[in-house]
């Protein structure tokens, strides 16, 4: 598959994945997916089964969920999350989230890396939602994990890359993937996550939170896409002069 996207051993063509919270409706989901192109799926397991119609019931078969362990404060709540998702068979994908700040719900590294060996350990693919630090991204890695997801600004806030340059210092850094994940607010947003090098980004307000989600999910999937191939393309130099230089030559043409 031509510039696929590898985790655990699985083989992904979408570098976007997407979130089913916060949709007026759940009964948009199957439309938001297949606009998006994502291949994986996020989904809350707190979610699952709650009622006579849940969301599972909105996913198509055809997508990866990727369960993760929001509202767990602790890596024991995250790790028995994860097992009971797995039992509930979602897979063994989890996505980590250990979360005991309820204000600014900024992930707790220490208890994330306890929760990535546990379960890596057990066979989980681990993709582990973090602060964007070089030291706890190693750690994770050390740990098991088959990416790190580093916020790119405070969860559900819509405002961007806030930290750009820590997330560049990652992908500068490891070997192993780096998942852009919250914050993203606009496609421009996660177009410029992938030019940098992101190996995929993860939405879920910004589009839910769209007018219209659905064109918003394809305004995502476009963006994903031209970021990518423009990282793979090689921006050109950027002078540090603000001098212009002409791109076709002034003279000589004429003789």
């Amino acid at each position: 598959m031509e510039d696929a996207l590898i985790l655990g051993a699985v083989t992904l063509n979408s570098r976007l994945f997407i979130g089913t919270g916060k949709y007026a409706s759940d009964a948009l989901i199957p439309a938001v997916i297949e606009a998006s192109g994502a291949e994986v799926v996020t989904v809350a397991l707190r979610r699952v089964g709650m009622q006579q119609e849940g969301v599972m019931d909105h996913i198509p078969e055809n997508v990866r969920l990727l369960p993760n362990t929001s509202g767990a404060r602790t890596a024991e709540e995250a790790v028995r999350l994860a097992r009971l998702a797995k039992a509930a068979g979602c897979g063994d994908w989890v996505k980590i989230e250990v979360i005991a700040d309820t204000r600014h719900l900024l992930p707790d590294g220490y208890e994330t890396c306890k929760a990535t060996e546990i379960l890596a350990k057990e066979g989980f693919t681990v993709l582990p939602y973090i602060n964007p630090d070089l030291y706890v991204a190693r750690s994770l890695i050390s740990a098991g994990a088959a990416c790190v997801m580093p916020l790119a600004a405070p969860i559900g806030t819509n405002r961007g890359l806030q930290t750009k340059e820590m997330i560049g210092i990652l992908i500068e850094e490891l070997d192993t993937p780096v998942i852009v994940d919250a914050g993203l607010g606009r496609p421009s947003q996660a177009c410029e996550a992938m030019e940098m090098g992101a190996a995929a980004c993860l939405v879920n307000t910004a589009i839910a939170s769209a007018d219209d989600p659905v064109t918003m999910a394809r305004a995502f999937h476009l963006a994903v896409r031209a970021g990518r191939e423009s990282f793979l393309a090689g921006a050109g130099l950027v002078r540090d002069s603000s001098l212009a230089e002409a791109s076709s030559p002034l003279t000589g043409f004429l003789q």
